[in-house]
């Protein structure tokens, strides 16, 4: 992560359309009738001044990298769960470099110091990324044609 600096996304950052289309291409398909721009309006919503919600991305110079959010809910099934760590993408050339894993570290102290002491994701394919990173199996399921995992990560006091 040598010269990537984590940052948050304010909603009138000129990056708001460039992330919200790498998120609406990696999971629009999760939200049926949602199209790019509907996207990136709610992902524009998204981008809080701090703790819930929460957008972050990794940049390189003045290019986005990566991102990651923390949102209040991120399954509309799983509603009683809160709060997310959510959309966590890292642009495929920029991989192997633990951006991911400095995206997470970064929602993970924000949900922290928002007084949180858990919270949740969900992944069809990335178990042992986040396993890796202190998260546990919650409960796995089909959601919208997937079969995912929920994970939970306790968080430290």
């Amino acid at each position: 992560m040598r010269d990537l600096i984590i940052v948050r996304l304010s909603p009138d950052s000129p990056h708001v359309a460039t992330v919200a289309s790498w998120t609406f291409a990696e999971w629009g398909h999760l939200h049926p009738g949602s199209t790019a721009e509907s996207y990136r309006e709610a992902f524009r919503r998204e981008c809080g001044e701090g703790g819930v919600p929460s957008v972050f991305v990794a940049m390189a110079g003045d290019r986005p990298v990566g991102t990651a959010s923390l949102l209040a809910e991120d399954m509309d099934s799983r509603r009683e769960l809160t709060p997310w760590l959510a959309s966590v993408f890292v642009l495929p050339e920029w991989r192997g470099r633990g951006i991911a894993a400095g995206l997470i570290r970064r929602v993970e102290e924000e949900a922290a110091a928002s007084g949180f002491d858990h919270f949740y994701l969900f992944t069809p394919d990335q178990q042992g990324l986040y396993r890796r990173l202190g998260w546990q199996d919650h409960e796995e399921l089909s959601y919208r044609g997937e079969e995912i995992t929920i994970m939970l990560r306790q968080l430290e006091a």
